[in-house]
């Protein structure tokens, strides 16, 4: 710490001035519990849909978010520049790349310094308009890599139960597993070709979004006006991207495992599209990762597994474009995963009974705003919930509304969120030791809808009856016999049966005597 007379006049003023506008900063910070950065400014630049917001910090990161996702890694080397050379270009600025994806979003990313943001717009921009698909590359690289991912997720139980709970949820689009599994054929579906056809239909202005944090939007206005120009406006590919609004379905779904066990109790949750407070202030409330090290917790999912050793458990709610899935993930032993989801079905009920305390509601609603705000400034999901609000619904996914609904959560909102749950349709997935893992009705949760399995049990049942009878009336004209019955109504009563060719042979007896006497 420098000496007051170290400093001369001017650079204590100058000092005095800096203390000044950093007090007034935090007062400004602490007055608001959300900083204007955190908002996300759009616009459209060149025909590519823009959002931007200055963290005011030194580093920048960018990325573009594609719509859809594929199933396959994304090649290195473009038009202009090799693999090689864009790694050691990339490590000269200091700067990082990277690529993922998830069930509906994929997402190049690039991190550097922020006065570095031309040379890597310019990066991203022939990534997705000037990567060449070789051949040697896909089978050296990414059928290599694909087949490890393979491997590794074939003994990953909680993975396989998340993948198959998102299957009975959404069935297609969503339920597509996050990779394929060993047993998936790909040999007739997945080459360079299907590839390059794919990224045509994928990589084009009206399908990608570009989202920049740390950058102001003047600059990368800039920049994306000049080197976007070779991104194509449309798809240059005859492959057709199928987008349908998602649905959820449930269901129940067990498979035998001997790696683990593994069980994931779903429900409806919260969307980028339509954002439920009720459900992010619920799924603080199940809880389940302790906030402090070494100590378990005191959140429900917690107080759960304390009393089944051995089990782990947690809730997390999966946000999608226009879905969500609300998830509750359990593993370990069989015993103690059948303990504990036993113990959460039952919280569960008790928190649609209204059972839940103040003091329980107002952490949870504080836990809930403060994983928001944590997501939004950690940089990598604000990225990615941005570009996939953008790209599914036209617009981002901003974290002010989102705080401030949460604070306007009640008991009685989150007890008929928590009923509604209950009352409809679950969705359970089991993978391990089935004989001793629950089905969801031992969990007193509904997996399949009663109306709809009475409805085909009745038209079971109707065509069982109708081939019965039918089979009496072929066997009966085998043997030349006629077995067909009727009843005639008199008042209002239903006379006695009689059979047919009986009758008519009588009435035409009765028809020729009448006839004879007249």
């Amino acid at each position: 710490m420098l000496s007051r007379t170290a400093l001369s006049r001017g650079a204590q003023l100058a000092a005095r001035r800096q203390g000044g506008s950093q007090l007034r900063g935090y007062a400004a910070a602490a007055s608001s519990s959300i900083p204007t950065s955190f908002a996300y400014e759009t616009a459209d630049v060149a025909g590519v849909k823009v959002a931007t917001r200055d963290s005011r910090g030194p580093t920048t990161k960018l990325a573009v978010v594609a719509k859809l996702e594929p199933d396959m890694s994304q090649l290195p080397n473009t038009a202009s520049r090799s693999a090689l050379r864009i790694v050691r270009e990339a490590e000269l600025l200091g700067g990082q790349l990277a690529a993922y994806h998830t069930r509906e979003a994929l997402v190049i990313e690039a991190n550097f310094l922020r006065e570095d943001i031309p040379y890597f717009t310019e990066l991203l921009a022939e990534v997705i308009s000037q990567t060449k698909y070789t051949t040697f590359e896909f089978h050296e690289d990414v059928e290599r890599v694909l087949h490890l991912k393979q491997s590794k997720l074939a003994g990953d139980v909680s993975a396989l139960a998340l993948d198959a709970a998102h299957s009975v949820a959404f069935h297609n689009g969503l339920g597509a597993s996050l990779y394929p599994s060993s047993s998936t054929p790909l040999k007739g579906y997945l080459n360079e070709n299907a590839i390059a056809d794919y990224a045509g239909a994928v990589y084009n202005k009206s399908n990608v979004a570009l989202i920049g944090d740390g950058a102001t939007p003047q600059a990368l206005h800039k920049w994306t006006e000049q080197f976007f120009k070779t991104v194509p406006s449309s798809s240059t590919s005859s492959v057709t991207l199928q987008s349908k609004a998602s649905t959820y379905y449930g269901g129940e779904q067990r498979v035998s495992h001997s790696a683990g066990n593994a069980l994931v109790l779903a429900f409806p949750g919260s969307s980028f599209g339509t954002f439920k407070p009720e459900v992010a202030v619920l799924t603080a409330l199940l809880g389940g990762r302790p906030n402090v090290k070494w100590s378990p917790g005191f959140s429900i999912l917690s107080k759960a597994t304390s009393a089944a050793p051995g089990a782990n458990a947690s809730a997390t709610n999966f946000t999608y474009s226009d879905a969500g899935l609300l998830a509750i993930q359990i593993n370990g032993t069989a015993t103690s995963v059948r303990k504990t989801a036993e113990e959460t079905a039952n919280a569960l009920k008790s928190i649609a009974q209204g059972s839940t305390s103040k003091e329980d509601l107002t952490k949870a609603i504080a836990k809930a705003k403060f994983d928001a705000l944590d997501a939004s400034q950690s940089g990598v999901s604000t990225l990615l919930s941005a570009g996939s609000g953008i790209v599914q619904t036209g617009k981002p996914f901003q974290i002010a509304e989102t705080v401030q609904s949460i604070n306007g959560v009640t008991a009685d909102k989150l007890k008929t969120a928590a009923k509604a749950l209950l009352d409809g349709k679950a969705t359970v997935a089991a993978i391990g030791d089935l004989h001793v893992l629950p089905y969801a009705e031992e969990l007193g949760l509904k997996s399949i809808r009663p109306n709809s399995y009475n409805r085909y049990l009745a038209v079971a049942s109707r065509v069982v009856r109708r081939s019965l009878k039918e089979d009496k009336r072929v066997a009966a004209e085998r043997r030349g016999e006629m077995d067909l019955r009727f009843s005639k109504w008199e008042n209002g009563k239903m006379g006695e049966s009689k059979n047919l060719a009986d009758a008519n042979a009588a009435a035409a007896v009765e028809s020729a005597n009448s006839g004879g006497a007249a």
